[in-house]
């Protein structure tokens, strides 16, 4: 199995990695048209990668395209498990679509930058003028109503299955985020949502991604995904994500065999 890596950080102790930097894709290509999975390529990358090269990635083009940004992943989601995402709203900024945001949720509620992770670019809104100057600041409104909790979920997905859970504690009952901060606790996790992001994960073709999920008004909810995710407990657990990749890979792995097969020796015509 020939496999070429984009991002060797991600890849480091998978056996038999060629590094092509996503810079030379085209100086590379050669390399790139020999390899039976390309590991981890760039955003930007993977259109040329699957529909011009007819390449297969990891993490899935799924995941990486839903993952650019909250809007697609959110209308994803509302697709497979609208029940549970949180009240939304997404609009390109005007007076009107500022009206009615004001309209439909009261204070507090949260807003977020569509193209950030690690609690960076999510804000409470407490005000109308919070709101304006959020709204100053980006062409797409991202809004979602606050729900009340002290911890989420963040549900390591890789390959066809889940591979690690926890939760996030967080200080200020908002950010959680283990970059912000929050605490890693390891019991207590509950399988009804585990199984809520395996049912999700393969219904959108998601094969790497850590989703957040928190309990409220009786339910879980979907509060992203990160095609990126931080492996910081996973290390405490000592997991290796890239072996369960590596594995993952092999079992996708569909040999080339030569156009004329060869027999005992003999071609067959």
């Amino acid at each position: 199995m020939k496999l070429v890596t984009f991002n060797p950080f991600r890849t480091i102790g998978i056996p038999g990695v060629q590094y092509v930097k996503p810079d030379n894709m085209f100086k590379d290509i050669d390399k790139i048209r020999e390899a039976d999975f390309l590991l981890f390529p760039e955003k930007w990358m993977v259109n040329s990668l699957v529909y011009g090269l007819h390449k297969e990635v990891f993490p899935s083009i799924q995941t990486i395209q839903l993952g650019f940004d909250k809007v697609e992943m959110t209308r994803a989601l509302w697709s497979v498990a609208s029940d549970h995402v949180p009240q939304t709203e997404i609009a390109g900024k005007s007076r009107e679509s500022i009206q009615k945001i004001l309209e439909l949720f009261p204070f507090p509620f949260v807003a977020k930058e569509i193209r950030n992770s690690m609690g960076n670019g999510v804000f409470l809104i407490k005000s109308k003028e919070e709101f304006i100057a959020y709204a100053e600041r980006n062409d797409v409104l991202y809004i979602q109503e606050y729900l009340p909790i002290d911890r989420d979920l963040r549900i390591c997905y890789v390959g066809d299955s889940v591979l690690s859970a926890y939760w996030r504690i967080g200080e200020d009952n908002f950010h959680n985020n283990v970059a912000r901060g929050g605490k890693i606790a390891f019991h207590n996790i509950p399988q009804e949502a585990l199984k809520l992001v395996e049912d999700t994960a393969s219904l959108l073709g998601i094969n790497h991604a850590g989703f957040d999920v928190v309990f409220a008004n009786d339910r879980f909810y979907f509060l992203e995904f990160n095609s990126l995710f931080g492996n910081q407990a996973l290390i405490q657990q000592k997991l290796s994500v890239e072996k369960v990749i590596y594995e993952y890979l092999l079992r996708q792995h569909t040999p080339k065999f030569p156009t004329t097969p060869v027999f005992g020796g003999s071609k067959i015509s």
